[in-house]
Parts: structure tokens; sequence; C-alpha cells
């Protein structure tokens, strides 16, 4: 660990790097990084991941290093800086150290098995403070400095990983925006390979458009000949307004992981009508990629179509478009689609669909029993036990709203189904539901449940003269569910704690989830790490207790305010 930073240094070069780039911004130049990056590991680099990929629900915000398939490998600081930002948690990032850069830039490196150990005595010390395993830290600038090269951590498999990795970002200090690191390590890496496209999904716009005589959307499949040019051979006849979509994947030399793609292209008879190019975006965009896939078909099919026109209320910045990328098929010929699809390698593919303009009767959508619901405006729904109100910004198209409910008069709540297919909600929803049945003297333990494939997930809420009120963040079925049953504490192989000096528990909740846990030995807190598989340890040393009975206990409450205890005495 170094001295390069002070705090007088670092904010005088700072201010000098901001005149600097003040004056290149108005020349047209804008740069990144004020110096050469290197990369994090010492040993040579394959990506798992690439920047901007289609996620559940987000776009991915960096680029995914592997690890030589173990963890525990050292990562090295790209660039100088100082940790700005510390996260610990079994979810999401696990554990996450943040590196402020002199340049206006921060790095992320994610998923770490561990940190160095003036740093983890730091995070030790801050979580016995506020008796919490799951910590957000923001140490002073300064406190932990490093140059170019110095180890800062390992790398591992915590959070929400499905394999060791290490999970990198750039981003703009200033705006947290977040940019594609890959084109630091182009030199490193060998990618011939172009992007494959797999289905084009060609969308009638409801009642404007028709395809194949059919008013609904219809995905076709590319014929590859043995030169490799791929085209599609089922003929296809629209008429009115229509739109495409894609589903894509990009490949890399030496590995057999698929990526995303950065860049599509849509032309049509040679006039460009859709361009999305992913570099960078800022993490309240994120959720527009249910706008920008088909969020019905991941639902229900988990399979990515990125969109080539734009809904109204879909706010990406990375896509430019003609006409919102919608065309109309109004003449009697054949109209010559294009696709492009580019790698940040600059590897590129064609697909060349010809689609005929043949007139058809376009039908009227069906609008009996809805409601019409608007992108542009707050939309408030009521019903017999229901209340429902979408804010303005939360729909990102006209939508005709259709409602059912299946009764049980023997349930809390029927089962409400909040239209005929699933949609997303750029931000939430206010759904409330009312008890059918208010017997339970705990109200915590009533919360709003989304039912899906007969399976319950449970959304909680609060309750209020008897009703439940919650967030939801997709139109789906909904009702209402009970716990009323504590946590399960289920200790993993206790014959072996004091020999090996290590707790360990498993903790599983039937419905609302376990949400906190705490544990003392002879009265004093003592701190458990909790794993995405909802273990929890805590390692000790024999020879710091003394001779004689200690008693742990652990307590653990899920969502609805359910409770469960466990003890356990031992001697030394």
């Amino acid at each position: 660990m170094s001295n390069y930073f002070s705090i007088p240094h670092c904010a005088m070069y700072k201010r000098l790097l901001i005149n600097c780039i003040f004056l290149l911004t108005l020349s047209g130049i804008i740069p990144v990084f004020g110096q050469s990056i290197r990369q994090p590991f010492d040993f040579p680099i394959l990506l798992s991941g690439s920047f901007g990929e289609l996620r559940s629900n987000h776009f991915h915000s960096g680029i995914d290093f592997k690890t030589q398939g173990a963890e525990g490998k050292p990562i090295r600081a790209v660039l100088p800086g100082y940790v700005s930002r510390i996260s610990v948690s079994p979810w999401g990032y696990g554990n996450a150290l943040y590196l402020d850069h002199p340049d206006g830039t921060t790095t992320v490196y994610a998923h770490l098995q561990r940190f160095t150990p003036e740093v983890a005595d730091y995070i030790k010390e801050k979580q016995y403070a506020t008796e919490s395993f799951a910590v957000n830290l923001y140490p002073e600038p300064g406190l932990f400095e490093f140059d170019q090269g110095d180890l800062i951590a390992y790398s591992g498999n915590t959070g929400s990983s499905a394999g060791p990795h290490l999970h990198f970002e750039v981003r703009d200090t200033k705006t947290e925006e977040v940019l594609d690191p890959i084109v630091y390590f182009r030199d490193q890496i060998t990618d011939t390979k172009p992007p494959r496209i797999n289905q084009i999904m060609v969308y009638p716009m409801e009642g404007k458009g028709v395809v194949n005589g059919k008013a609904r959307k219809q995905s076709f499949k590319p014929v590859t000949a043995k030169n490799g040019k791929q085209t599609i051979a089922t003929p296809i006849k629209a008429w009115g307004e229509i739109g495409l979509g894609v589903n894509a994947y990009d490949y890399m030399d030496n590995t057999s992981n698929i990526y995303g793609v950065k860049e599509i292209r849509l032309e049509v008879d040679s006039q460009l009508i859709f361009h999305s190019d992913i570099d960078r975006f800022a993490f309240d965009e994120t959720r527009y990629l249910n706008s920008f896939t088909d969020y019905e078909q991941w639902r229900n099919q988990r399979s990515f179509y990125s969109r080539s026109y734009v809904e109204p209320g879909n706010r990406l910045r990375f896509i430019k478009s003609k006409n919102r990328g919608v065309v109309h098929i109004d003449e009697e010929r054949t109209y010559h689609f294009v696709y492009t699809l580019t790698d940040a390698f600059g590897n590129s593919t064609k697909l060349s669909v010809w689609i005929d303009g043949s007139e058809q009767d376009i039908p009227e959508p069906d609008t009996e029993n809805t409601t019409p619901f608007h992108w542009f405006i707050e939309n408030r729904f009521g019903a017999k036990g229901l209340r429902l109100t979408i804010p303005k910004g939360n729909l990102y198209d006209n939508l005709n709203f259709a409602y059912s409910v299946k009764e049980d008069s023997l349930a809390l709540a029927g089962v409400h189904q909040l239209h005929n297919q699933p949609v997303a909600l750029h931000q939430q929803a206010q759904l409330s539901l009312r008890v059918m049945r208010d017997t339970l003297p705990e109200k915590r333990q009533y919360g709003i449940v989304s039912v899906r494939n007969g399976k319950r997930s449970w959304i909680g809420g609060t309750y209020q003269n008897g009703w439940i009120n919650a967030p939801i963040r997709e139109l789906g079925a909904y009702s209402i569910s009970q716990d009323t049953k504590p946590p399960v504490i289920t200790p993993l192989q206790q014959e072996n704690w004091l020999g090996r000096q290590q707790f360990a528990f498993r903790l599983t909740d039937n419905l609302s989830g376990v949400k906190t846990y705490r544990a003392t030995l002879d009265d004093d807190f003592i701190l458990f790490e909790m794993d995405n598989r909802s273990v929890i340890t805590h390692k000790f040393n024999k020879s710091s207790l003394a001779k004689g009975t200690h008693t742990l206990i652990l307590t653990v409450t899920d969502a609805a305010g359910n409770e469960s205890e466990y003890i356990y005495d031992f001697n030394l």
C-alpha cells in the first residue's frame, strides 16, 4: 500500500484534471482515463460476461473476468486510487470494493472472496459496531490508498454469483454512470467471431398492423447456408404498422461462453430506422431494459428479444431511431430490411429480411371488458377488494388493461389477475388488497403475494384498516397470504463445530423469508457471515475462550415478524 495520495495532493490533482477535461470537452475530445490502465490479474484474461448484456430487469453494468475456475486469485488495482466504498452482502455484488481515481473515474471489483487484512479489519470493526453482517461503508478519502498494480483483494464467488469470477466496472465518479471497460482490454483479448442471429420477431402494432393474416407477433428462424450467410426462408407478408425484434448472441475466441451484442442497426430500403449502441448508461435507466426487450417473451419463455423499435415511454439514451423504428407497410411491394449486428471488437453479421407488402384486413383490438391505460399519465383502477395506482412514467406504452379475479370464499383474498400478460413497470405501482377473513391479531403476518404457476412469492406490505398496501413492479396475479410459521434454524455438522472451531447453520423460511438474525456467545454479540445459500458461519478461537460452559444463542426473525431461537451449550 502506497502513500501516493495525500488529501491536498488529491484535491489539487482533481481540480487540474477537471480543468483539462473542460478544455478537452470544448475541443470535442473527452478522455476517460488519464493514464494507461492495467488488467486486474497477473494471468491472461478471458471474459465470461460482456458490458450491456441483457439480464433480468437490468443491463449488465460491467465485464466479468474468468478466474480459471477458482477463487482466491490476487486482484490488482488497475489505476492508482483510494477506497471510496466497501459493500458486504449475501446478495448482489457480495463483497465489493470501490476505488476512486484522480482522473474522475471509479472502478468496482465485485463478488470478492476476501479483502486485504487492513481493509478486512476495518470492515469487521464496523460490522460489530452495527451488529450487522451486511454493511455499506464509505471510508474517509485517503484512508486506504493503492498504487497501480497493488494487491487490493482476492477473487471469489460471493453474493448473487453463479460461479467464481470477478465482476469489474468503470464508472464516471461524478454521475455514477457505468462505462464499457472492454476498450481498455481489447489488445489482451482475442475475438474474431461475429454475433449470431438466432431468430427475429415481427410485431404488428395493435390495431394498426397485421403479419401473415394475424394481428399477433410471429417469430422467424434464419436458415444458414454453407457459406455462413443467413436468410429468412419463410415468406412474410405484412400490412400497416410493424416493428421488428432480434434474438442474438455474441461469441469470443478460446471460450464457449455467449455474450451480449453491443450494437444493433436496422435499415429498411437502405434507410437507417433503428440504431442502438450501448457504451454507457445510468443505473436509473437500467430497468428500461424491460422496454428495450420483449418483456412478455422473457417472462414466459426466458428468451431475450431486443426490440428494434422504441416504445413511447422508453427513454434510453443510447438508442437512435426514425419514427421510433416503426415501419408503415402501405405499398404492395417487397420491403428490404437489413440487420447489422456488431460486437465491441468490430466483428459484424448481417441478415436480410424481405417482407412483402400485401394488403390485408387489420382487425380492431379486442377492448371488451378492458380499461384504457396511457403511458404518459397516472392510471388508477378499482374493483371489489382491490385498488391499483400506476404513477406517471411507469408504463412504456398504452395498454388495454384487462382484469379478472378468481374468488375463494375460504381464502384471505381471491387471486386478482392484473392484465392478461406480463407487463413490467419502470419503477413501481401501489397495490392494495382487502383481507376478506381478517382474524390474525398480529397484522404483520399478512402480506401480498405474487402468484405464478401455482407458486406464491412474498411481497409483504403494510396493514391499514383491513387492507394490505404494497409496491409491485409488474402486472400479474396477486393475492394475500399469511405467514405464521417462524424460520427454521438447521445446525450444520454440529459434531465438528469444536474441532473445526466454526459454528454453521442454514436459515430457511416457509414464505416471507429471513429478514434478520443475531447471535450472542455468553451474552456478547458475535458476527455470523452469510452466503447466498442462507448458510451462516462464525469462526472462533478456542484458546480465547475460558475453560467451562459456554452458551451460544441464535435468534432469527422473518419478514412477517415470526421469531425462532436456537440455544447451544458446550464445554471447554
